[in-house]
C-alpha cells in the first residue's frame, strides 16, 4: 500500500544518508520547517505525519481526515495531543535509545572543555605567546583531573547509565540521584539530592521535565556546591534556572557550567548567560548532544521501522 507521507520538519535531522529511503513507503514531501499556520493545510492529505518538535494538537489531529500514524522523528511526545490521538485511533509511534552514546560523548566533551582548558592552551599557542615563552610548558593555567573525583548523576536511565560507565573509566567515584524515586536498584550509591550537590565534583543531569524536575536546580542549589564544582546539563532546559545559574557562575559559587538545552529554544537574545561576566565558566551548545550523524541516522531508521510494523499490522 502506498502512502503519502509528510515529513514537517526534516530539516531537524540534518541531511542524513538514509532519509530518501523513507520513499519506500509512497510519496513523501519534505518540508524543511513548518510553522503551526501552515500545519493544517500540509497535514490535509498525509495518510502518514513524520514530525519531531511540531505541535499536533486536537484541531489538527481531528482536521486530518486521511491520517492513519504519526511518527515522531524524537523520543519525547510532549507536542502530540495523544488523547486526541487515541480517540481517534491513530497510533503515535516514537524511537527510544538512539541518541544515549552522542548525549554521553558530548556531556565530557563539555566537561573536558571546562577541565582541561584546551581552548586557553590552543590560543597560548596560536596566539603566538608560546613562541616568545620562557620555559617549555605554561603552568599559568592550571587544569585538574576527573581521576579520584566525586561524579554525580542527576537520571540515572539509560544516557545516565553510559555517563557512569565513562566517569567510572576515568576513575570517578560516581553516585546518583532518581528524580522519581524509583530508580533505586542499581550499582551505585543513591544520594538525596542535596547531599549528591553539597559532595560532588561534577553534576551531570540527564532527566526528563517534568512536575518534578522543572527549576531543580536553582541558586539555593547551586549554592550547595563546590566553588569547584562543574553542573552539566543534556536533560531538558527548565531543570536549571538559567539566570540563577547566570549569578552563581559571577558570584564564583561554582566552577563552572555545560548547558545543551534552555528553556526557551533557540535561546532568548536576553538570556542572562548570554552576558555573564565570567565567560571562561560556561560552555554552550545549541541542543545539539543528541544529533551525531550516527544517532541521526538511528533515528530515521527507527522511524522507517514504526512504519514498517504499522504497514504489516
Amino acid at each position: 500500500m502506498s502512502m503519502n507521507i509528510v515529513f514537517l520538519d526534516a530539516k531537524t535531522v540534518g541531511d542524513v544518508p538514509n532519509l530518501k529511503d523513507l520513499e519506500k513507503f509512497g510519496d513523501v514531501t519534505f518540508y524543511q520547517t513548518t510553522s503551526p499556520d501552515q500545519t493544517k493545510e500540509r497535514m490535509k492529505e498525509a495518510d502518514i505525519v513524520i514530525t519531531n518538535k511540531v505541535v499536533l494538537n486536537r484541531e489538527l489531529i481531528e482536521g486530518a481526515e486521511k491520517l492513519k500514524l504519526i511518527c515522531v522523528a524524537a523520543t519525547g511526545m510532549n507536542n502530540i495531543d495523544r488523547d486526541t490521538a487515541k480517540e481517534a485511533e491513530i497510533p503515535v509511534k516514537n524511537v527510544d535509545g538512539y541518541s544515549s552514546n552522542s548525549v554521553a560523548q558530548t556531556t565530557f566533551a563539555m566537561i573536558l572543555h571546562l577541565v582541561q582548558k584546551i581552548s586557553q592552551y590552543d590560543q597560548f599557542v596560536k596566539g603566538g605567546e608560546y613562541a616568545e615563552h620562557d620555559i617549555f610548558t605554561n603552568m599559568d593555567i592550571s587544569y585538574s583531573e576527573i581521576y579520584g573525583k566525586q561524579f554525580g548523576i542527576i537520571g540515572l536511565g539509560n544516557i545516565g547509565s553510559k555517563v557512569a560507565a565513562i566517569a567510572e573509566a576515568f576513575g570517578a567515584k560516581v553516585v546518583y540521584y532518581s528524580t522519581s524515586g524509583r530508580n533505586l536498584d542499581q550499582p551505585y550509591p543513591h544520594k538525596d539530592l542535596s547531599e549528591l550537590l553539597k559532595t560532588s565534583d561534577f553534576v551531570s543531569i540527564h532527566a526528563p521535565l517534568n512536575e518534578k524536575t522543572e527549576g531543580l536546580i536553582g541558586y539555593d542549589e547551586l549554592k550547595l556546591m563546590k566553588e569547584s564544582a562543574i553542573v552539566i546539563n543534556a536533560g531538558r532546559g527548565g531543570i536549571v534556572n538559567e539566570a540563577d545559574l547566570a549569578k552563581a557562575l559571577d558570584e564564583d559559587q561554582i566552577g563552572g557550567a555545560g548547558l545543551d538545552v534552555f528553556e526557551e529554544e533557540p535561546i532568548n537574545a536576553d538570556n542572562p548567560l548570554l552576558s555573564i561576566k565570567n565567560k571562561h565558566k560556561l560552555v554552550m551548545t545549541p541542543h545539539i548532544a543528541w544529533a551525531s550523524i550516527e544517532a541521526r541516522t538511528e533515528l530515521i531508521e527507527g522511524v522507517k521501522v514504526n512504519i514498517e510494523e504499522f504497514l504489516s499490522d
